[in-house]
């Protein structure tokens, strides 16, 4: 099995923890996806990551679809409920996080551009995104909705998103006010597979 990834990637992230807490072995493919000559659309006609590419030589790509997949293999943990319903809610955080996530790194790439190029209004609109999104997870994490265990996909997804805005510096102070989103991916963080997956220092 090989995970083709960058490890940077947030998406990436979220696939990565999950194969390692399945005990999956894999072999990583680092790629950056911004550059023209880029293999990725080898394996994602999207030129993006994560892409998986089983033994048998099926390829997946979106990290929800892929998660998806591996959740199929019937590995413990299980990481979306079998009840429809239950399972349901919990894909719903996952696109919540996932949003967060579109929205960070449309800010990245917001800013890499000339400072004279960028947009004001776009990077206020990702910032108000992220904030309502951070003030939704909260809400779950206050009443019992996300919880750090068991470990699910929502939970993944959440600490992914978190880490991702830690790493790039996007909303800075996010942590304000939300108490119990913190102690939630702080409880997170400190599994051996968030641990290996933690991206490199920029």
């Amino acid at each position: 099995m090989k995970l083709i990834g960058n490890y940077t990637s947030p998406y990436v992230r979220k696939i990565s923890v999950i194969l390692l807490e399945k005990g999956l072995t894999f072999e990583f493919v680092n790629v950056n996806p911004w550059v023209d000559d880029s293999p990725a659309p080898q394996f994602n006609p999207l030129g993006k990551v994560p892409a998986l590419i089983t033994d048998e030589g099926e390829q997946w790509f979106d990290s929800p679809i892929i998660a998806q997949y591996l959740e199929l293999l019937d590995l413990a943990p299980e990481i979306i409920p079998r009840d429809p319903k239950a399972a349901l809610k919990v894909r719903q955080l996952e696109a919540l996080s996932d949003g967060i996530l579109d929205a960070a790194l449309t800010s990245v790439r917001e800013k890499f551009r000339p400072p004279e190029q960028q947009s004001e209004e776009i990077l206020v609109r990702q910032r108000e995104k992220i904030g309502r999104a951070l003030d939704m997870l909260e809400q779950y994490a206050a009443d019992g909705t996300l919880t750090a265990e068991p470990l699910n996909l929502a939970n993944i997804s959440a600490a992914c998103a978190v880490g991702y805005l830690n790493f790039r510096r996007v909303s800075p102070g996010w942590c304000v006010n939300r108490p119990h989103l913190v102690k939630l991916v702080e409880k997170l963080f400190l599994r051996e597979s968030f641990a290996r997956t933690e991206p490199p220092a920029a």
